[in-house]
């Protein structure tokens, strides 16, 4: 696998939030805060689309919940999924044995953190300028699949428990993401050999999220707003703490997250793969001054050695190709090489067709 510009060092925002007379960092405090409107209105927020897996696998209701699908990545790009399968005995495993992670010695944190020219481990991602403002949050990322792009001092080296839930758990998320991707497909009439050209053996990432409380939480980012550079995020919260937030319509909407349920969300390659028929949605994380929030995210994107591009069956003559196609591997370097910021890498892909 090719090297990718690495994130720089940064402190453990965690171990900074430990001291009682804290006053936050100049480098933490944002004055490009996103002040848009953030709704409220608990009418509002629960209308976030909820897909019902089994109903999604089963004969007699596989058309409406499709349509249902269909409408819930058109108008939102995200949505929560139930009945998905996973045992909450198991998904109550994972929260716990994520969360002692985090609460691992400084000592033992230092074993897995970033080194200068890698992205993975503890740390923060897109650091690349000292003058960079940061996140109010710390991170934890490595690649899970195809197990051959693991990183030998990562995932083999993780407190024993923890590694054997999580081999589990990405083999899990990893077959519902196939599972959504498939529907989806079926619903926009993409061929099925597409699909398998693009996503077997495709590239899956997990990324554990830590925001800790902060005494000024309006000056600081959790997590920058963006769109997920891949095809589709599958996302675990950890613990009751609210802090998600997607920008709809111009507005800011706090995600509460239903019991056991994943939050599911297509990014900038399932936009590029749709032709602009499901976008990308940008998010956020915010903080409170109160309780530490954790979550963790799973990335499933193409294959390493294939192309990010629209999918072939649905570009024509009336429908024209809106991005170009590049090897994953670009795409990546692409992405790697810059801030975290909306939705700008794919404006890299986007074709400018003249107007008239």
């Amino acid at each position: 696998m090719a090297k990718f510009r690495g994130s720089l060092s940064v402190h453990c925002v965690q171990e900074l939030a430990k001291n009682p007379t804290l006053v936050v960092p100049p480098r933490y405090i944002r004055p490009d805060q996103d002040a848009t409107t953030i709704i409220s209105d608990d009418a509002l927020v629960s209308k976030l689309p909820v897909i019902d897996m089994q109903s999604l696998l089963s004969e007699e209701s596989m058309d409406s919940e499709l349509a249902k699908l269909d409408s819930a990545c058109k108008e939102w790009g995200f949505f929560q999924m139930v009945n998905h399968g996973v045992s909450s005995a198991f998904l109550e495993k994972v929260k716990k044995e994520v969360h002692e992670f985090f609460n691992l010695s400084m000592e033992e944190k230092k074993k897995y953190w970033q080194s200068p020219e890698d992205l993975e481990g503890f740390g923060q991602a897109f650091v690349v300028s000292e003058e960079q403002r940061l996140d109010w949050g710390d991170l934890f990322f490595m690649t899970t699949l195809p197990v051959h792009l693991r990183k030998p001092h990562l995932f083999p080296k993780l407190p024993p428990s923890l590694r054997d839930t999580l081999e589990v758990y990405s083999m899990e998320v990893n077959a519902l993401a196939m599972n959504l991707i498939s529907g989806m497909a079926k619903v926009l009439h993409i061929k099925d050999e597409e699909v398998r050209e693009f996503f077997e053996n495709g590239l899956q990432s997990m990324r554990m999220n830590y925001y800790p409380p902060c005494p000024q939480p309006e000056k600081v980012t959790g997590l920058t707003p963006h769109s997920d550079a891949v095809a589709l995020t599958i996302l675990l919260q950890i613990n009751e703490a609210e802090g998600l937030q997607i920008k709809k319509d111009g507005k800011w909407f706090p995600i509460r997250p239903l019991p056991n349920a994943f939050i599911v969300n297509i990014g900038d390659v399932l936009e590029v793969i749709t032709n602009g028929v499901y976008p990308s949605i940008e998010h956020r994380a915010v903080v409170n001054s109160e309780q530490e929030r954790l979550s963790i995210a799973t990335f499933h994107t193409v294959n390493y050695d294939g192309e990010v591009g629209p999918a072939p069956s649905l570009i024509t003559e009336k429908t024209p190709a809106l991005f170009r196609r590049v090897t994953t591997e670009e795409f990546l370097k692409a992405l790697f090489s810059r801030e975290l910021h909306e939705k700008s890498h794919l404006d890299y892909m986007r074709i400018q067709h003249s107007q008239g």
